[in-house]
């Protein structure tokens, strides 16, 4: 009788090359479809410079309107582990570095405002891992008034779900409207109750050993507001790039810049010695009463910008000092751009001017300078400045004179300027000396426009000869020239009668 087909016993070889046979046609099949290319629909977007070649035209657009929302990859940050490990960027001496189990306790605050979700997890996962149980004493939420839903009832729930597991470890401060970062940081300060605050933004990852160099330090001297080194995570494929160690300074404009490391740090050959550093970047760790004893951050500041510049000068000025910890290290999330703030150079303009008037004393006036502002009547209302003052008399603090003389030399006064911003002649008024383009920045004549390439400093010391312009015929372009004075006038925008003490200033 014939057996059906089904109930045929196939050798075991037999088996086996059926088995193969399959697994080479998935295999080819997969081989096949990474062949496929998509379609790149947003070539000129920097979010798929480096990343994403792979996805498909749906997975792009949604990871593109993501981006756009909130300035770094959220397609790929949700797909990430919370947990995931990032290299250790501390240098071979700070590894090996022993701390005192007996350290102070830590509130950590995480300031935040339409943060995607798996950002703020992520910066939440990485210090409970991170940082020693006994010493953590809570993590702080302070959200600004977000519009995003799921960083209401979603995040009440995550919140939740870390308790159970280390319970009373997480509280959230829900601000009522939109208050900026100052204010977010003072509420996140007033809710903390351990030894030590450490006030971050939501957008990081603490790395190993944060934590220890910071207590011990403080533990030392109270007066002292610390910045861990920041390294740096990008914003398309979530890669940590490790920054240089340095310290933290500004410029004339109070934006933030990093200064080479002191030759005295060099001195002591020892990379695990505290940096000091003229100011500080924004992300802080400080004794919890001390910060309260010199006035926390000035509330007045408006959005962003410049409020850590004034802490710098006032820690300073007022007794205490700053430094940067080289083991310590938190990697930082950078935005490609800010969605909440497209020109946020109006926030720190107002804010520097505010830093002038309270801290700067006959200084104030090359601020003005920086921004081409005249020096009277700048047309910039920064606020009432009469509780920051008493409070700088309370305090007995120092004159910006000491500050510029005996911790930021670098910072090279501006006694030199006679006039600054656009300067016109008067046979065309409608043409301005402009930069040039870079590089070279060879000045050139352009049209008055009154943005920032305009209102550069134009010397010369030596020659005595003239800048003039001329026509080499009637139909050519006005041409930019240094020549024998013929008689041609600069109408400049801004003349300085006297910086304030002008004999004062070195």
């Amino acid at each position: 009788m014939k057996q059906k087909e089904d109930d045929i016993k196939l050798p075991e070889e037999s088996k086996g090359e059926m088995h193969q046979a399959e697994k080479a046609k998935e295999e080819d099949k997969m081989e096949k479809e990474k062949k496929v290319v998509h379609r790149k629909l947003f070539p000129d977007s920097r979010l798929f410079k480096r990343w994403g070649a792979d996805l498909t035209e749906e997975q792009q657009t949604t990871a593109q309107d993501l981006f756009t929302k909130y300035g770094y990859n959220v397609y790929l940050s949700d797909r990430l582990p919370l947990d995931r490990p990032i290299p250790d960027t501390r240098y071979p001496s700070c590894k090996e570095k022993k701390y005192s189990h007996d350290l102070p306790t830590l509130s950590v605050v995480l300031i935040f405002m339409n943060e995607a979700m798996s950002i703020i997890l992520r910066a939440i996962t990485s210090i409970i891992n991170r940082t020693p149980s006994h010493l953590l004493k809570e993590i702080v939420l302070v959200d600004d008034y977000s519009s995003n839903e799921d960083l209401k009832g979603n995040l009440d729930e995550q919140i939740k779900n870390y308790n159970a597991k280390h319970p009373g470890l997480l509280k959230i401060v829900r601000h009522q409207k939109r208050e900026g970062l100052t204010q977010a940081r003072i509420s996140g300060w007033e809710a903390s109750t351990a030894d030590v605050v450490a006030i971050l933004d939501a957008h990081i990852e603490v790395n190993v050993g944060w934590a220890e160099p910071i207590l011990s330090r403080i533990k030392e001297d109270r007066t002292v507001i610390i910045s861990p080194v920041f390294d740096n995570v990008r914003f398309d494929d979530f890669e940590l790039l490790e920054y240089a160690v340095a310290a933290d300074g500004f410029d004339w404009a109070l934006w933030c810049l990093y200064e080479p490391l002191p030759r005295e740090w060099y001195e002591l050959k020892d990379e695990t010695a505290p940096v000091r550093s003229p100011s500080i970047m924004g992300i802080l760790a400080a004794h919890r009463v001390f910060l309260g004893e010199i006035g926390v951050l000035d509330g007045g500041m408006h959005i962003y910008g410049g409020e850590n510049v004034e802490l710098g000068l006032r820690v300073w000025q007022c007794g205490g000092q700053i430094e940067v910890l080289p083991c310590s290290r938190v990697a930082h999330l950078e935005r490609a751009h800010k969605p909440y703030l497209l020109d946020f150079s109006i926030a720190v303009r107002r804010n520097a001017l505010r830093v002038a008037e309270v801290w700067m004393d006959e200084y104030k006036y090359m601020v003005y300078f920086a921004w081409n502002l005249p020096v009277e009547n700048p047309g910039i209302d920064y606020g009432d400045v009469s509780s920051r003052k008493e409070l700088r008399k309370k305090l007995n603090c120092k004159s910006f004179d000491w500050y510029i003389k005996n911790v930021y030399p670098n910072l090279i006064p501006l006694t030199t300027v006679l006039g600054y911003g656009t300067m016109k002649n008067t046979l065309n008024e409608n043409i301005c000396i402009d930069q040039g383009p870079v590089p070279g920045s060879t000045p050139i004549m352009y049209g008055c426009h009154a943005y920032s390439p305009q209102g550069s400093s134009v010397m010369n010391k030596k020659t005595r000869r003239c800048l003039e312009i001329v026509k080499d015929n009637p139909s050519s372009p006005d041409r930019l020239v240094m020549q024998n004075c013929s008689g041609q006038k600069w109408n400049v925008q801004h003349t300085v009668k006297d910086w304030g003490k002008r004999s004062a200033l070195r």
